[in-house]
């Protein structure tokens, strides 16, 4: 018996030694003998080829060393117990891209882009995606995308002076089969993907094709500039919702993280508490009863008073191209804040108080506090981050401008919460002496009662994903 197995596991091995002792005829003299870990007899190591049965002792210690109590302090000091790296605390906020860089990122990053292909799951199949739904993407739903991308070789300048016709038909390529899976969605779409689809372009592409994993707003930026800013998630199934939903107002707020190459359009819940000034929003409203014109419904595009300029014109695109149902022709009307006529506060469920202020967006960072690498650690999420990146096993330090949430994860230890806090205490009074402006105070969020104030910073918040097992 193993010496940390617990006495429940130690009755119920010794409950089936018994049963197997009666299982078949055996002599009288026979014997149920029990071994401890460590405290083996030499019968039973017998039995075991190459038991190493020395005791390894040092014969060069005197007694006085064996009895002598080791220093903590020195152990502390040669296993680096006490290591801690939190340079990311005093490092400044990645800059948001200007919209030239925004640009020329997009650009560079299709110029390589020969073809894309799109692919849904229904049902335990995957089947193309009709082109008109193209960039539009549902939380409970997975897609692949096969883009075949051209590999430019690198060559001399003399080289580049032959025949352009020639190098074009010897141009290689590779394949990417990026596979995007839905907040909602379980991960049997996963499994459907690399039993069904992967291996079918593993033959085909062979050692050119490249498979990445991605999850709902954690898309890398070569994904998202295929998109050219064009990228709606909307809630539910694909099939479901497009047979049944489109009865009742949606809303989709219009917000892009670091650089307009992750803009992204997603769907929240229809109240007027949900605005924001910092932020375009699209509102479907479908009428109940059609007008005497035969108008069924009308898309409104709402511009904050302090959104990026920028942004309205694809605002006015997506609603238009996107937001607008393949069966139906909504006329589309752009509003700007503080304009709004009745009929929109009333799909809304009346005019509430929302937020005016966006100067958090910023000023707002992310840090992970884990302790994974065998000491404590902090690390800055990139800019473009999500509700996802909540890490239950970690701590997470969230700055919004104002406040400095200490946001506790479900499986965190005592001792990372400790060395979080010192963490965060270190990053206000830094914050103090740099923004003298912008004083911040800190206070804790526990996971499923965050205020207002921290959900504002994350685009689209939700309800918590419950991991399989829990």
């Amino acid at each position: 018996m193993g010496k940390k197995a617990n006495r429940l596991l130690k009755m119920a091995g010794q409950k089936m030694v018994t049963e197997l002792h009666q299982m078949i005829e055996r002599p009288d003299y026979t014997q149920v003998s029990r071994e401890t870990e460590d405290e083996e007899s030499m019968m039973f190591r017998s039995k075991f080829a190459g038991w190493d049965d020395i005791v390894p002792v040092d014969f060069t210690r005197t007694s006085e060393s064996v009895s002598r109590v080791p220093d903590l302090k020195v152990l502390v000091k040669r296993d680096n117990m006490m290591k801690t790296d939190l340079t990311a605390l005093f490092l400044d906020r990645q800059p948001a891209m200007s919209p030239e860089e925004s640009d020329e990122l997009l650009n560079d990053c299709n110029e390589d882009l020969e073809f894309i292909e799109s692919f849904v799951l229904e049902g335990k199949k995957f089947v193309r995606l009709p082109d008109g739904e193209f960039g539009t993407f549902y939380t409970m739903d997975c897609y692949v995308f096969l883009c075949r991308y051209a590999v430019i070789p690198e060559e001399s300048e003399d080289e580049e002076e032959d025949d352009e016709g020639d190098q074009e038909s010897h141009q290689d390529f590779k394949c990417v089969l990026y596979f995007w899976q839905g907040r909602d969605a379980s991960n049997m779409g996963w499994l459907h993907f690399t039993f069904q689809l992967q291996p079918t372009f593993e033959k085909i592409f062979k050692d050119k094709l490249e498979v990445v994993r991605m999850h709902q707003q954690q898309e890398n930026h070569k994904f998202l500039s295929h998109f050219h800013r064009k990228f709606v998630i909307r809630r539910g199934r694909r099939g479901l919702t497009r047979n049944l939903g489109g009865k009742w107002p949606e809303l989709f707020q219009m917000r892009a993280n670091g650089s307009s190459v992750c803009t992204r359009t997603i769907q929240i819940d229809c109240r007027a508490t949900e605005l924001c000034s910092g932020f375009c929003h699209i509102l479907r409203a479908p009428y109940s009863v059609a007008r005497d014109d035969g108008q069924k419904g009308i898309v409104y595009v709402w511009i904050g008073v302090q959104s990026d300029p920028h942004e309205h014109e694809y605002a006015r695109k997506v609603a238009e191209e996107m937001i607008n149902r393949h069966d139906e022709c909504f006329p589309v009307q752009v509003i700007k804040e503080g304009e709004e006529p009745e009929e929109f506060w009333e799909f809304m469920g009346g005019k509430k108080k929302y937020e005016t202020d966006s100067s958090f967006f910023r000023y707002t960072r992310l840090f992970r506090c884990t302790n994974e690498k065998g000491y404590f650690a902090v690390s800055e999420k990139t800019v473009d981050f999500c509700q996802d990146d909540l890490d239950d096993d970690d701590i997470m330090v969230l700055d919004n401008g104002d406040i400095v949430f200490l946001w506790l994860g479900a499986r965190a230890s005592e001792v990372e919460v400790k060395l979080a806090y010192k963490a965060a205490t270190v990053y206000v009074a830094h914050l103090r002496m740099r923004q003298t402006d912008r004083p911040r105070t800190l206070k804790l969020a526990i996971k499923g009662k965050e205020s207002r104030r921290f959900k504002k910073c994350f685009h689209a918040w939700g309800r918590h994903k419950v991991p399989a097992g829990d």
